[in-house]
């Protein structure tokens, strides 16, 4: 039976809340971009990494250790991230996806322990560098003779 009063519960959906909404907001600019992974994976991995943090705050008592929870957090994501990266003649596609996976992991993380104002901060200044900052040029014929 759950020991955790209705409103503290309530709270902590809220949290959920935030951190899916703020995941699938990176996660619609990767999606924007034609990339594999876009709102709905950042918004689960947001999620996920979320409930991860509340349960291992509130979850297990005074006994428990929430930093062993987001240790590996960090590296469950980096086998995840590690999946959307390819290797295909001599480039390396997907850095930019795993890496806002990586980030979206990172801000669960941060709204799960109560950290909104970093949470929120975090997801807009993703959003822009995914939106307005400096994107690959593609190779021309002569650069990759060289």
């Amino acid at each position: 039976m759950n020991t955790i009063p209705l409103a503290f519960d309530m709270q902590m959906f809220l949290r959920l809340l935030i951190a899916v909404v703020l995941g699938a907001l990176v996660g619609y600019e990767r999606e924007r971009a034609g990339k594999p992974a876009g709102v709905r994976t950042h918004g689960m991995v947001s999620l996920g990494a979320a409930l991860f943090a509340v349960v291992s705050l509130h979850g297990f008592g005074e006994a428990s250790d929430p930093a062993r929870v987001a240790a590996q957090i960090v590296t469950g994501i980096g086998f995840l991230g590690a999946g959307a990266i390819l290797h295909q003649r001599g480039s390396v596609q997907g850095l930019t996806t795993a890496a806002s996976l990586w980030v979206t992991a990172a801000i669960g993380l941060a709204v799960g322990v109560g950290m909104l104002l970093m949470s929120l901060a975090t997801a807009v200044l993703v959003f822009l560098l995914l939106r307005f900052g400096p994107r690959p040029r593609p190779k021309t014929t002569d650069e990759e003779t060289e």
